[in-house]
């Protein structure tokens, strides 16, 4: 397969380090290639029909060896191995066009790069994992522009290999022209590094992510009751909108020829309906049609053509439209770079599964704004990415800065576990050369984002005066979580996560982090962490929170002495929250509870497999699941009337044998609620917020029942592992025995009543996608529409 390149002259660190990358399919690495124990299989490859371009079919083993040896002889030549996981999986020749190949028909600028990529032939249908190649050659383009420090990757495939011309064309190679090679007639193609940051913007990944948000959008719309669709019988249903006809728009004409009439929009689908009014929608059914003729799919326009029946205000759709935008884009970018099979993830680590990860909240339409990113940024901080993150840390003068620190913990323990005595002193020798005392200052670590993008423009003043100074970046790689702006250390897994703000815009919130309202977090987490040890329900269930141990805010700028609260005053804040790495014992995994939603790109649901795996009956793994999440969280609410926040990304499950038997759960100091009157210490009572009985059942039925269980219950129902009925059984009777074992809680909150409130996520981001809730009074932001039957009632 032909496709990439390496420059004139290869570094000696590129010779001899491997370079890794962990894709989506797993970890990639490249390596010189050494052809001593790797040209047996480089042999078969090469002979396999599928490598036929290569012209090496039917060579010996030997004949490889030399073949090999002459590549990496030549200096304007290279030979790489590249792995997936450690196995070897593809081979790489990079070279110099300006003096291999390509001399007579290629203009060659500094900086080109020629590349021949094979991939190891496909295994059997049922063991290749969906976007291998893909991953593969996304991984190898790094390579050779960051390794390799390509200006542009040159390539020139046979003009007769279609497949190879769609794999380039997959990557964002542009044709320049056809020329005659020796063996063949080529398309000359080159990569620049724009290119490949817009090739996830085709027809043919963003087709699949407009039918995706599409069937999404129809079945989150019809179960919040925006939308009826019409019973068409036999599974089918349709949905009539009047289309939306704008000026400009070519649609506007009717099929009766009136300009002035709005078209007559249809789209019509198969869904299955389950419990929860929870509407299962099969994609490639999803057909649309406008005064009765076909018409593509566009999630933009559905919006568009849905707007009044919404409620989505004229002054904030540009804002939603923009939001979905980056969702399309976002989707298109995960489906084009593939990833590992759900059986693979059974086994993979905890952040390869945190990396695979494709759909967001469940819920949510718009669920990956990330306005503010580029093509550049995206790629290098989203967390499907997966790459490695320097935190920039930032001396912040001590009269303009608070530092809140847990139980137990000073500033200088807490600075020598997460940056370690050398850092330090680094960071001392910074301040001192330009004469500033170490002593005056705090130590604030900020996303490399925030630093570029707000912290040396909207606090340029500040950085002046240096009442913030630049140290530079830390010496620790840090991966991207699902919550984007919560970072998990990879050099020193073992130490904390750090939180920083970070102020894109990112489903109904800009997503910066308040030093005022941070300041009281350690306490509160202190508090919780407290009530949770001391219960022994909690700790039968093996319940705990990671607490947030630490925080930090800079509030000496202009910004915070001005009348009215601004953005501008949550743009520089980060805390540390305790890893569970060193809290699991030999024998356990950990895996995001959003994994358990998770399809991988043939339709395979990691629950399933993980069901598969564990060798148990459905029933008696999802008994174990209940356990660890349903029950712990039930008991809190009953028991102590708090209430977390215990959606997919706020929860770490515990594996041991692919059963969930323990669980995490995180992001306390901004979630948790106590929702009954309680005498609790001072810098604790911001969470302190009653509501009514109905309202306090919300937690349970909203949070849990229809927030996470809706979907698990009914894709464990179509994968045929569990029926829908059985895993409501199962959820009762988790619930019942709660009750049972815990008498004196009697006449705490009634979980099996035949309805509740049908509280609405959507319907927040579509009246304000800019912010969604106010979270010091989240309880009156609520939209309801009716209310629910309870798949649990008596």
């Amino acid at each position: 397969m032909s496709v990439l390149t390496a420059p004139p002259v290869v570094a000696e660190e590129a010779r001899v380090a491997p370079f890794p990358h962990r894709a989506s399919c797993g970890l990639v690495t490249l390596e010189p290639f050494d052809p001593e124990p790797f040209a047996v299989p480089l042999r078969r490859w090469l002979s396999h029909p599928a490598s036929e371009s290569w012209g090496m079919v039917g060579v010996s083993t030997d004949e490889v060896r030399r073949y090999v040896a002459a590549v990496t002889a030549d200096p304007h030549q290279d030979a790489w191995l590249g792995r997936v996981d450690g196995e070897p999986m593809f081979f790489v020749e990079t070279y110099d066009p300006a003096h291999v190949l390509l001399t007579e028909v290629h203009d060659a600028e500094p900086g080109d790069v020629g590349m021949h990529l094979l991939v190891a032939p496909a295994p059997p249908p049922e063991q290749r994992v969906p976007g291998l190649t893909s991953a593969i050659m996304a991984t190898v383009v790094r390579f050779v522009f960051e390794r390799l420090d390509a200006r542009r990757i040159v390539v020139e495939p046979d003009v007769e290999n279609i497949r190879i011309a769609v794999k380039n064309d997959e990557v964002g190679f542009r044709a320049v022209g056809d020329v005659d090679l020796p063996d063949k007639r080529a398309r000359l193609s080159v990569l620049t590094r724009d290119d490949a940051a817009a090739a996830h913007l085709a027809p043919g990944p963003m087709g699949w992510a407009h039918r995706h948000l599409v069937a999404k959008s129809l079945s989150e719309f019809s179960h919040e009751r925006l939308v009826a669709p019409h019973d068409e019988g036999g599974g089918w249903w349709s949905l009539t909108v009047e289309g939306v006809g704008g000026p400009g728009d070519p649609t506007r004409a009717s099929s009766v020829g009136a300009a002035s009439a709005r078209p007559v929009v249809v789209y019509r689908f198969r869904a299955r309906v389950h419990e929860l009014e929870h509407w299962v929608v099969d994609e490639p059914s999803v057909a649309r049609e406008i005064d009765g003729a076909p018409a593509e799919l566009d999630a933009l326009e559905l919006i568009a053509e849905l707007q009044s029946v919404l409620g989505l205000p004229d002054e904030l759709m540009a804002v939603y439209l923009e939001e979905l935008s980056s969702t399309l884009a976002s989707a298109a970018a995960k489906r084009l770079q593939g990833g590992p099979t759900a059986e693979q993830l059974t086994t993979a680590d905890f952040q390869t599964i945190e990396a695979a990860m494709t759909e967001g909240h469940p819920a949510f339409v718009a669920a990956n704004g990330r306005i503010g990113f580029g093509l550049d940024e995206f790629r290098a901080y989203a967390p499907e990415t997966a790459a490695a993150i320097r935190l920039v840390w930032l001396a912040a003068r001590r009269s303009g800065t608070h530092l809140a620190l847990g139980d137990g913990l000073d500033e200088q323990t807490l600075l020598g576990a997460e940056l370690g005595e050398r850092t330090l002193a680094r960071f001392a020798a910074t301040l001192a050369a330009k004469g500033l005392d170490p002593a005056d200052y705090h130590y604030l670590p900020v996303h490399p984002w925030q630093w570029q993008h707000r912290v040396a423009i909207t606090f340029a003043p500040d950085v002046a005066r240096r009442d913030l100074v630049l140290l530079g970046e830390g010496d620790d790689d840090y991966q991207a979580q699902q919550s984007i702006r919560t970072l998990a250390n990879r050099s020193h897994p073992e130490r904390a996560y750090v939180k920083t703000a970070l102020a894109i815009q990112n489903m109904g919130f800009l997503r910066g982090l308040s030093p005022a309202y941070m300041r009281p977090t350690p306490a509160i987490n202190d508090w919780v962490h407290g009530l949770v040890a001391d219960d022994a329900t909690l700790q039968e269930a093996r319940f705990r929170i990671l607490r947030e141990r630490a925080s930090i805010g800079y509030t000496g700028d202009a910004y915070h002495r001005t009348p009215t609260p601004s953005p501008q005053r949550k743009m520089i804040a980060a805390l540390w929250r305790e890893s569970p790495v060193p809290l699991t014992t030999p024998g356990e995994r950990l895996m995001t509870m959003a994994g358990l939603l998770h399809r991988d790109a043939a339709g395979g649901l990691l629950a399933s497999a993980l069901v598969r795996a564990s060798g148990m009956r459905a029933a008696d793994w999802v008994r174990s699941y209940l356990h660890a999440y349903l029950r712990p969280v039930v008991h809190c609410l009953r028991a102590h009337e708090l209430a977390f926040m215990p959606h997919g990304e706020n929860l770490i499950l515990v594996l041991e044998g692919h059963v969930p038997t323990a669980v995490f759960m995180k992001d306390i100091g901004e979630e948790v609620v106590l929702l009954a009157p309680r005498d609790v210490p001072p810098l604790v009572e911001r969470i302190v917020q009653p509501v009514d009985d109905r309202e306090k059942a919300l937690a349970v039925f909203t949070d849990v029942f229809d927030g996470v269980f809706r979907y698990l219950a009914a894709a464990l129902d179509d994968d045929g592992v569990l029926p829908a009925r059985e895993f409501w059984r199962l959820v009762a009777e988790c619930v019942d025995r709660h009750a049972d074992e815990h008498p004196a809680l009697t006449d705490a909150l009634d979980l099996r009543v035949d309805r509740f409130d049908h509280s609405c996520l959507n319907r927040l981001q579509l009246r304000d996608a800019r912010q969604m809730v106010d979270l010091a009074a989240q309880s009156s932001s609520l939209i309801y529409a009716g209310t629910l039957a309870n798949p649990i009632a008596r």
